[in-house]
């Protein structure tokens, strides 16, 4: 204590410790004192650990980045090398639509609901969402009565569906089967299809607008292509007339949009193809007079993504590429390829790099195959072998990469990969078919209301007029006399043979005169009388001729050696 006295003493006098003494004693000073911070060097340290931090953040992500790249291009080059695995067809699922063709399917664009329809004239509605094991449809209709369908189509937004039948006005449904719109019919009098208001012979194809949702296209056997809007049911748009080379009406049997919009193909059954611009309907903008062979129907043109190159699949057994912008000879073509079906279509993988079509087959010829082509050379890749019916109808659905199928035998199928497809299919296969408890079915209960049948039902009070009317037709009110009895008579009352008792006895007690004997006989019985005493005829001829003169029988002409003309006509 002496010696911190005195050390505190002196710190004093000086004015403050002494620092070597406060290292020695082990403390710099008493009470609490403010800490002192260097900002500049904290900010240099600060800065210099932000920077090494992003420099290993950015190392770590160039790594990551060039592994990526480095597996991506594996992956592509793989991919590349390898198109069959771009085939969704490791599953299927098989949709009962019925006994004949399914010659037209449609999906909406977001994969949900799945349309069919076939030559039984019938539409079904699947839902994939809504869909267990059994694979039911939830709906079914004929919305152009007896007549087979040719074309089902969603349209862009899939609000609306656009229905193509073998008649020759086309309907638009709604999601559920409802009627939006019928097209209207046109004259069939007049001879220029300009000036009619719609088609006056069977539809052939029909197709949505891929950017206007309110417009859509249809061809028909009266030679024209029309397009209308759905607001208007009374009239069309525009009419396109195609032309063969000398001019004459050319029959279109396919049509579509390109994929903006702007421009309208026909496939003619002249083997032409003609491309019009929207904007303008009299002259053609693209055509091929020898696309496919003449008198055959080309059943399907489709447009790439890119919107480049056109696929046409003929009825002369060919699929063919076409670049738009060249016209004169197609850029590749595969042939031996069966088409029995004039709705026949083909359509691009959603890569754009295969083509799909079917094939069709004769009953017990074998099976139809969804055949696969590459597109740049249209070498075949891979086919299916769907069923022993023919391929009608493939649809490659962008979304869910899924495949449909529509065959002549009735069924729809549905080819699916559990890895590279979505949704669709896959909904509804892992869901089982609910079993029906009894506990849970509802009995059918019966209402018996008295008063609505006729014995208990009060009398309404009629007038005078109907109440008269009604006491005619009574045979009591009005006093009827009974009528004639018919076959014998009975109840005291005489038959249908007389209403008097004089008729009845004469009808059944006076003799019968009728004479039903031999008048040559009853001629020859005088004939010994007149012969022994003769009165008449002998008498008179005594003098004269007492011998009896007969003609004598002459032979009949013999009519063989006369002309014609004097033969007796029969």
């Amino acid at each position: 204590l002496c010696v911190l006295s005195s050390f505190l003493a002196d710190a004093e006098m000086r004015g403050g410790p002494d620092p070597e003494m406060a290292a020695i004693m082990g403390f710099s000073g008493f009470g609490k004192k403010a800490r002192t911070f260097d900002l500049e060097a904290m900010f240099e340290q600060t800065r210099r650990t932000a920077v090494e931090r992003s420099r290993k953040v950015l190392g770590k992500k160039c790594k990551f980045s060039q592994l990526m790249h480095f597996k991506t291009c594996s992956v592509i080059l793989v991919w590349d090398d390898n198109p069959v695995k771009k085939i969704p067809d490791s599953h299927e699922i098989t949709l009962q639509h019925g006994t004949k063709a399914v010659s037209a399917l449609g999906l909406d664009p977001s994969g949900a609901r799945l349309i069919t329809g076939g030559y039984d004239y019938d539409v079904k509605f699947w839902d994939f969402a809504g869909m267990d094991a059994s694979l039911q449809a939830f709906r079914s209709l004929q919305p152009c009565e007896c007549h087979q369908i040719r074309s089902l189509q969603y349209s862009s937004t899939g609000d609306v569906i656009l229905v193509v039948s073998g008649n020759s006005q086309a309907k638009v449904l709604d999601r559920d089967g409802f009627p939006v719109m019928e097209c209207i019919k046109g004259d069939q009098y007049i001879v220029d299809m300009t000036n009619t208001k719609g088609h006056t012979a069977m539809l052939n194809s029909g197709c949505w607008h891929p950017k206007i949702k309110e417009e859509f296209l249809t061809c028909s056997n009266d030679g024209t292509v029309r397009t209308w809007d759905i607001n208007n049911e009374k009239k069309h748009k525009t009419v396109f007339k195609p032309r063969s080379s000398q001019g004459k009406r050319a029959i279109p049997t396919s049509c579509t949009y390109s994929r903006d919009g702007k421009l309208i193909a026909a496939g003619c059954q002249d083997g032409s193809i003609q491309i019009w611009d929207r904007n303008m309907t009299v002259h053609t903008k693209f055509h091929c007079r020898q696309a496919h062979a003449p008198g055959t129907d080309t059943s399907c043109l489709t447009f790439s993504y890119d919107g480049i190159v056109l696929a046409s699949r003929g009825g002369d057994n060919t699929l063919k590429l076409w670049d738009i912008r060249q016209l004169k000879k197609p850029l590749n073509s595969a042939e031996s390829l069966p088409s029995f079906f004039p709705m026949t279509d083909c359509c691009f993988s959603p890569d754009d790099k295969i083509l799909v079509t079917g094939t069709s087959v004769k009953r017990g010829g074998g099976s139809g195959k969804l055949c696969f082509f590459y597109r740049e050379t249209l070498q075949k890749l891979y086919e299916i072998e769907v069923t022993d019916a023919s391929v009608v109808r493939s649809l490659w659905h962008p979304k869910l990469n899924q495949i449909m199928v529509g065959t002549g035998n009735g069924l729809a199928k549905v080819y699916y990969d559990p890895v590279k497809s979505q949704r669709g299919a896959k909904l509804c296969v892992v869901k089982t078919k609910r079993k029906e408890r009894p506990a849970e079915t509802l009995t059918q209960d019966y209402i018996i209301t008295p008063h609505a049948l006729p014995m208990f039902r009060e009398p309404r009070q009629r007038s005078t007029r109907k109440q008269l009317e009604k006491d005619r037709l009574d045979p009591v009110k009005s006093h009827k006399p009974e009528p004639p009895v018919a076959g014998p008579g009975r109840g005291g009352r005489v038959g249908t043979h007389g209403g008097t008792l004089s008729s009845y006895i004469v009808k059944n007690i006076a003799l019968d005169k009728t004479d039903d004997s031999n008048p040559r006989e009853a001629i020859l019985r005088h004939a010994k009388e007149a012969e022994e005493n003769p009165y008449w005829i002998s008498p008179a001829y005594a003098k004269t001729q007492p011998k009896a003169v007969f003609a004598e029988v002459e032979p009949e002409d013999d009519e063989t050696d006369k002309p014609e003309w004097k033969k007796r006509k029969i």
